[in-house]
């Protein structure tokens, strides 16, 4: 039960004002971070007015998301008054990463997954800024070193049936994310990390073993990483990541270690921190340089995207093109490695599409300029060629939805109603089988957006159907480790 305050509270009220926010803004804010049924959304008008202080650890979660929107610092002592200190349950996603870029640094985060296993219940908040730089800076700027293991350091097969089945094992999990979002199988893939992170744990290995295993870790923690993104889980993706990307250092494997840094470029534009998708982008493209063309051109659409959430046009259109061409220029001569599996040229143009429609919506925004218009037409064309009319029974379900969210938000910004609504509805058909808050999320922007056109016919049929769907398939709790 909340404690009163005599007093209302001004830090919070000042907070609140600063981004314009009501105190019901704060709390479905609170209950999009850390789930539906977090807080009432009458609850923090007695935060501010009564100056009533809630439940644990409701004051960390209300600090964490003012910070973030802010982009400053709000400790929970300050927003309080010292009537409320840190939770043990909710901890940065960067705590005890800062080990040396070492093997023995490496194990000592491994034992932290094994460790906490299932029963660790901490919630891992998402950092950005110098803190989600600093996770990854002695790899980018070179202090790191060179990991143990020489690259494609390997074993006979046969050898340890074990470590062929861990390898073996790698491309099924990969289908599960593609078919049924990140959300529906995070714990089960978690578990598969904790399972290769415990042998490491073991140790009396060879080093060709060790080297396996190193790697397995890797590719198994970038999934993770990349299903817990799916699920909105972004503290625990990113830790899943900088764990993955120590492991890929450790194999000496570049060409994953820039897929792995694309991949959180990727999800910092996604999450509205345009500078660090930059950053990061920028770093694996370097990182990438020598890699397979394939893994290069999946290393700069996501680039792309991140100068796309900038405003960048011009490096967006530089970067997709660039990437485009190193795609066209395959030949089958060069070996590429099997996780990317996915990419293909329209893979390319539909992530180009949506950044194409990202910055529409932004230009249309701040402006309402023809440019903004032009971005949303060339957008919308390319994701009509994607996936978002695949079948029900193909296996790119989270894809074909995803994408579909984004064509049906792209017809809505450009003000072709009638086919954001038949899009739209093709997307939220796929909420009972693809559990994938990412993609749910662009759902509810096409809600919010289609509340401000009732008087159209296709909305006034639509958007109860869409509303029902969100709400009918509205994850209650997180998806866990």
């Amino acid at each position: 039960m909340a404690q009163q305050a005599a007093a209302p509270n001004a830090v919070l009220a000042g907070c609140l004002d600063e981004l314009g926010w009501s105190p019901k803004a704060l709390a479905r804010k609170l209950n999009r971070v850390f789930g539906t049924g977090t807080v009432a959304e009458s609850a923090p008008y007695h935060w501010r007015d009564g100056g009533s202080l809630p439940r644990s650890p409701l004051p960390m979660m209300a600090a964490y998301v003012l910070s973030q929107e802010l982009g400053r610092a709000v400790s929970v002592a300050e927003l309080w008054q010292g009537r409320a200190g840190d939770s043990s349950a909710l901890v940065p996603a960067d705590t005890d990463l800062a080990r040396p870029w070492t093997v023995q640094g490496m194990e000592a985060i491994v034992e932290d997954w094994v460790m906490g296993g299932l029963v660790d219940r901490r919630r891992f908040l998402a950092i950005s800024g110098a803190g989600l730089l600093a996770i990854v800076a002695q790899y980018l700027d070179g202090t790191a070193g060179r990991g143990q293991y020489a690259p494609r350091m390997t074993s006979p097969m046969g050898t340890d049936p074990l470590i062929d089945q861990v390898e073996q094992h790698l491309p099924m999990l990969q289908l599960l994310d593609d078919e049924h979002g990140g959300a529906r199988h995070l714990p089960y893939v978690g578990a598969q990390f904790r399972a290769v992170g415990l042998l490491i744990h073991e140790g009396g290995h060879s080093p060709a073993v060790t080297s396996r295993l190193m790697r397995a870790l890797a590719e198994i923690g970038q999934l993770a990483g990349w299903m817990a993104f799916d699920a909105a889980d972004h503290g625990l993706a990113q830790r899943y990541f900088a764990t993955a990307l120590r492991a890929a250092h450790q194999v000496n494997d570049l060409p994953l270690c820039a897929h792995i840094l694309g991949d959180l470029s990727f999800q910092a534009a996604s999450r509205g921190h345009p500078a660090d998708a930059v950053a990061l982008g920028e770093a694996a493209r370097r990182a990438g340089d020598a890699a397979p063309l394939a893994v290069r051109a999946s290393v700069l659409s996501r680039l792309a995207y991140a100068y796309a959430a900038a405003s960048r046009d011009n490096d967006f259109a530089h970067t997709r093109g660039s990437a485009r061409e190193l795609i066209a220029s395959r030949d089958g001569s060069q070996e590429e490695p099997r996780w990317m599996y996915f990419l293909t040229d329209n893979h390319l143009d539909c992530q180009a599409g949506y950044g194409l429609i990202q910055m529409g919506r932004a230009q249309q925004k701040a402006d309402g300029t023809t440019k903004g218009r032009r971005f949303l037409a060339q957008g919308t064309e390319m994701l009509r060629s994607g996936a978002y009319k695949a079948p029900r029974g193909d296996p790119s379900q989270r894809r074909a939805m995803f994408e579909g969210a984004w064509l049906a938000l792209g017809h809505s910004a450009h003000g072709d109603l009638e086919a954001a609504c038949e899009v739209g509805q093709v997307a939220a058909d796929r909420l009972d089988a693809v559990r994938s808050p990412r993609s749910a999320a662009l759902l509810q922007q096409l809600a919010a957006d289609l509340r401000r056109r009732q008087r159209n016919p296709h909305v006034r049929s639509f958007l109860p159907v869409l509303e029902d769907a969100l709400a009918r398939h509205a994850p209650s709790t997180p998806p866990g480790r």
